[in-house]
């Protein structure tokens, strides 16, 4: 089809995509609309051509959907972080149940799944515990703020939704600084300039961890920052130190400027330490709710060995300890492993074990030393397991696999694998972590068969 850049188009959206743009088609031909929810009727303008498909961004909506809502507060950051702002929020829960069932379809060729509806949150704001927010300059100006959907443009905000409000006042605080001590943000192309990103942690007690990543060697005028921050209730200031040109967001050097090592924080009775780099939940109250669903898929019992695969800080270890007889924790990363050590003094636990490496390398290690865990707990990044990780958990044959998963559609390939193999997959229970956009975690409890 003779679709060109600036041509208008028309029609209705169907659908959305992986990052939240709505889908229209065009006799056959994709177009990505950036700003368009399902069920709206758009004159779109096309803005860039890809093989297989177009981006566009809406002139206008003709006949607004539904299932749009009016907001009722202003939304100043860019709507790339909250793609789905607009769509009323039930629809949002069961467009993301309809995802994993249709991924699982597709990908596995299971229709008869048990798909749970979506469990959302009673009120999906200001949900985020940590948030990494970019810093750069428009015409000559410093901005803070998300990028755009489909851009590198920064959005200058002052506020954002996600975060509590501590977020907020943090951010206009450094802005004040900046202007006061000029103070450039970094410009990775020249390598020039100072600040590139604002990492923000805020826990349970609404004490936070502020990380400033830094494209050069030292921190101008780090004292007066330092003393302007801590009249709020900021209890820890990294310097973290990213000569990168790269879209990874912190380094690996990080230099403490002020106040405690770690910031304490909570699911449910439990307590973690975080250091400025532990992956952690960034929404405790739906974590919590991850983690009950867990246990209720393992069914634990107290002479249960547990695997808990990809353990980060040991969160789903510590979580589900006391139910059972041992836990055992795998993760590579050196630093996560000493956290989940520490966690576990932290909460008196003493029936687990936390190992540093590959768990395809780890895991078929502790197999062969005689350690038969008889239920697995998997809990990967995105990109799903490692085939080798699938194919061990097959050799040792738990009884119970319970699949943790951020990623719908590396779940129901890893899924497949375990099905294949002697499995069943029983129920799958969604969870929105992420309101208001597209990405969905699950819980996914598999038996053997």
């Amino acid at each position: 089809m003779g679709i060109n850049i600036g041509d208008i188009v028309r029609g209705k959206i169907i659908d959305f995509t992986h990052e939240g743009n709505g889908v229209l088609k065009i006799d056959n031909f994709t177009v990505f609309v950036t700003g368009a929810i399902i069920g709206d009727e758009v004159v779109a303008r096309i803005d860039k051509i890809k093989k297989n498909f177009a981006i566009g961004s809406v002139v206008d909506i003709i006949e607004p959907s539904k299932d749009r809502i009016a907001l009722d507060f202003d939304i100043p950051e860019a709507r790339g972080g909250v793609p789905l702002i607009e769509y009323k929020y039930s629809k949002q829960l069961e467009w993301k149940k309809n995802k994993v069932k249709i991924d699982l379809a597709k990908i596995v060729g299971l229709m008869d799944i048990e798909v749970k509806d979506t469990i959302g949150m009673e009120y999906p704001f200001r949900y985020r515990n940590h948030v990494q927010i970019p810093v750069g300059e428009k015409n000559g100006n410093t901005v803070i703020g998300f990028y755009e959907i489909n851009s590198n443009d920064i959005v200058d905000m002052d506020s954002s939704i996600l975060q509590p409000e501590i977020g907020d006042r943090i951010i206009n605080i450094i802005r004040t600084w900046m202007n006061k001590y000029n103070i450039r943000p970094y410009d990775k192309k020249n390598k020039k300039g100072i600040l590139r990103h604002i990492g923000i942690r805020i826990n349970k007690d609404n004490k936070a961890m502020v990380i400033l990543v830094i494209g050069s060697d030292r921190l101008p005028n780090e004292k007066e920052l330092v003393k302007m921050l801590i009249e709020e209730d900021v209890i820890s200031i990294y310097q973290n130190i990213n000569k990168l040109n790269s879209s990874i967001t912190y380094g690996k050097e990080y230099r403490k400027l002020y106040g405690e090592d770690r910031l304490l924080d909570y699911i449910g009775d439990y307590k973690f330490y975080l250091s400025p780099n532990s992956f952690f939940q960034v929404n405790r109250i739906q974590a919590e709710v991850l983690y009950n669903k867990v246990v209720e898929y393992l069914a634990p019992d107290k002479y249960d060995v547990i695997y808990d695969l990809y353990c980060g800080i040991g969160t789903i270890s510590l979580y589900i300890a006391s139910n059972v007889e041992k836990v055992y924790g795998i993760e590579i990363v050196k630093e996560a492993i000493e956290d989940a050590k520490e966690n576990a003094v932290l909460n008196n636990i003493d029936n687990t074990e936390f190992i540093v490496g590959k768990a395809e390398e780890v895991f078929p290690k502790l197999m062969k030393r005689g350690i038969k865990g008889n239920k697995v707990v998997l809990d990967p990044p995105r990109k799903g397991c490692e085939k080798e990780v699938l194919e061990a958990v097959v050799e040792l044959n738990p009884e119970k696999v319970v699949y943790v998963s951020c990623n719908s559609a590396t779940m129901a390939r890893d899924v497949k694998y375990l099905v294949e193999n002697g499995y069943k997959v029983e129920e799958v229970q969604p969870v929105d972590m992420f309101p208001h956009t597209v990405h969905v975690e699950c819980v996914v409890g598999i038996q053997k068969i």
